[in-house]
């Protein structure tokens, strides 16, 4: 099989294969094939794993940030001279288009490697000068051995967003990729370790459920980052707690994009297309729910039903693609199961609907207008290419019913009245708001959620908090008196 890697997990510097462990099937979502065959991790592979990483840990603290952040460089210069490569692996991965890998997830990845490796230098702690001559100093340590977990929607990036923070603080890693989407993570590892990096520093095990939740529980880990839905994220939140380990959850969304009627409508119909149907719908931000003013809902819907008329559907490979399948028959499933909800609960289906027939996992860009709050389209997550239109008049009413969700991860507004918009997203209940754009998520940038959609940030200098503490050192410089 051609995209078969040379074994199932990444450890210590190389691959290890046991091939005792259930067997993880990896097919590519646009014909349905078997590309590869893996195995998920036995519990000799995740003791293995967490014993290198627990191993490699005090050498690789202990170098200076410059010599960490110089391998994470390094790497990030690997990663994008062959971002075609592993743009390909990617879309056989996932089934996103190329058109779309080859711009938004290797070179993400190569953003964050990037990022943190410029950072690593800086991270120091503080003088804090005190009355009569003493003084507090902080160290700023790493917390240990990190567990990331990965979501199938952006395999390569999520390696590297949760990877390189926590490696430029001088943490080790076990990562475990979605059993969906195994390949691409075996290939940050690599090309960590053709860098530079330690062995153990970056290891990768595969795995179901069960791997992810011995790792979690496990007493020398100090660290779980997760990208999941919201179920999955209350289990490892639990277990991760019975530990006092230190937590990032980046978890799912039902998020608002508003448009006023005073918006530009090619804009506002881009926005909604990308908080839609970009990785054919399959992003955790994505803003399904479209609250549309009523003086322009028609309009709206007529563009947007145009010019998704223009989305060129098919072999992902094909450069000229905009729309892919989803990323496994189960995910379809469940998008045609909201479509028939949708159909059911009385929402008007202004656009797609169906599966397209094809080999593979394609389902039509998909709009509904007429949707009330109540709908099951607008009140679940789909994870997929469905897009419901609500229609508001003020400007009260449309912040009520926005917030009105367990979910906080992202929200959008569209409008001319810059007043307004910012207004709107002071408003907003979520951790990731866009002003006249939508989904964009530069690594200089935190993302991440409030309420039911998770807690920390990724990204930017913020994640630096989540993968160390700070020591405090109180410095006397005076005699110690006491009562007795």
């Amino acid at each position: 099989m051609k995209f078969q890697p040379r074994a199932s997990h990444f450890i210590d510097g190389e691959y290890v294969e046991d091939t005792n462990g259930a067997a993880i099937e990896v097919i590519y979502p646009a014909t349905g094939e078997v590309i590869a065959r893996l195995h998920s991790a036995t519990p000799a592979i995740v003791e293995q794993a967490l014993n290198s990483a627990k191993n490699a840990q005090a050498a690789w603290a202990a170098l200076s940030g410059t010599e960490r952040g110089r391998i994470l460089r390094r790497a990030s210069d690997i990663m994008r001279e062959r971002n075609y490569d592993l743009s390909v692996l990617e879309t056989h991965d996932t089934g996103k288009p190329i058109q779309e890998t080859t711009v938004a997830d290797a070179t993400s990845g190569a953003d964050a490697l990037e990022y943190f490796g410029g950072l690593a230098a800086s991270l120091t702690g503080e003088h804090i000068p005190l009355g009569g001559g003493d003084f507090v100093y902080t160290i700023r340590e790493a917390l240990g051995v990190c567990v990331g977990i990965g979501a199938w929607n952006y395999p390569t990036q999520i390696a590297c967003w949760k990877g390189a923070p926590a490696l430029a603080c001088g943490n080790t890693m076990v990562f475990k990729p979605s059993e969906t989407t195994p390949l691409s993570a075996l290939k940050v590892a690599e090309i960590l370790v053709e860098a530079g990096a330690p062995k153990g520093v970056y290891n990768v095990i595969q795995g179901y459920g069960d791997v992810g939740a011995s790792l979690v529980s496990d007493p020398r880990v100090a660290k779980v980052s997760l990208t999941g839905s919201v179920p999955t994220g209350r289990k490892v939140y639990a277990a991760a707690a019975d530990g006092m380990k230190h937590v990032t959850m980046e978890l799912g969304g039902k998020s608002p994009m508003i448009v006023f009627d005073d918006a530009d409508i090619e804009n506002a119909v881009s926005g909604a297309i990308l908080g839609n149907f970009y990785s054919s719908g399959q992003v955790c931000s994505n803003g399904t729910r479209v609250f549309v003013q009523k003086g322009i809902k028609e309009a709206f819907l007529k563009r947007l039903s145009e010019r998704l008329a223009h989305a060129k559907i098919g072999d992902p490979m094909d450069e000229d693609v905009s729309f892919g399948p989803m990323v496994s028959e189960n995910q379809m499933n469940i998008a045609l199961g909201y479509i028939e909800k949708g159909k059911a609960e009385g929402a008007r289906l202004v656009y797609g609907g169906e599966r397209i027939e094809r080999d593979g996992y394609f389902v039509q860009p998909t709009v509904f207008a007429d949707v009330t709050d109540n709908m099951t389209i607008a009140r679940e997550e789909i994870f997929g290419p469905v897009m419901s239109v609500l229609d508001f008049e003020t400007e009260e009413e449309v912040m009520a019913r926005a917030n009105d969700t367990e979910f906080g991860l992202a929200a959008g507004v569209f409008t001319n009245d810059l007043t307004r918009a910012h207004r709107i997203v002071a408003g907003f209940e979520a951790g990731t708001c866009y002003i006249n754009t939508y989904n964009l998520a530069p690594v200089e940038a935190p993302f991440g959620g409030s309420k039911m959609s998770g807690v920390g940030r990724e990204n930017s200098k913020l994640a630096i908090n989540h993968f160390s503490e700070m020591k405090t050192v109180y410095v006397s410089m005076n005699d110690v008196e006491a009562p007795y």
